[in-house]
């Protein structure tokens, strides 16, 4: 990344977003700080940008709601004084995934008891009904 920072187009790629993706989170008040444009308007996103992007975008995949990372970025806009409550947002949301991953592994569980099932029935030699 040079001095002037990244195009849209080129923090879509760093990023694995669209970017109309980049511009959702900016018009919704999920980027940290306002992404500076260039006298032609281009934004210019820093590396700072793209570490941000990419920490919401894991709260997003793990099922985050929006008005919970909007929230969270909020209080990390305000900068110190309000940690504790960035932590129970996170450790709220750390408690709705461990939940979810526990519901995964039952069901891997069960695919795991079916698979073990046809494994049994294909390793043994079929019977004869002579």
């Amino acid at each position: 990344m040079d001095r002037t920072g990244l195009t849209i187009a080129e923090a879509a790629a760093e990023t694995g977003l669209t970017a109309d993706t980049l511009r959702y989170y900016e018009r919704g008040g999920l980027m940290l700080r306002p992404i500076p444009r260039a006298a032609s308007g281009h934004r210019h996103y820093a590396e700072s940008d793209l570490t941000w992007i990419r920490l919401i975008t894991k709260l997003r995949s793990t099922g985050m709601p929006i008005r919970d990372v909007r929230r969270y970025t909020e209080l990390c806009r305000a900068g110190d004084g309000n940690e504790a409550e960035r932590l129970d947002l996170l450790r709220a949301h750390r408690q709705v995934v461990l939940a979810r991953l526990a519901e995964v592994q039952d069901h891997l569980g069960a695919i795991d008891y079916k698979i073990g099932l046809y494994e049994d029935r294909l390793e043994r030699p079929l019977r004869s009904t002579a």
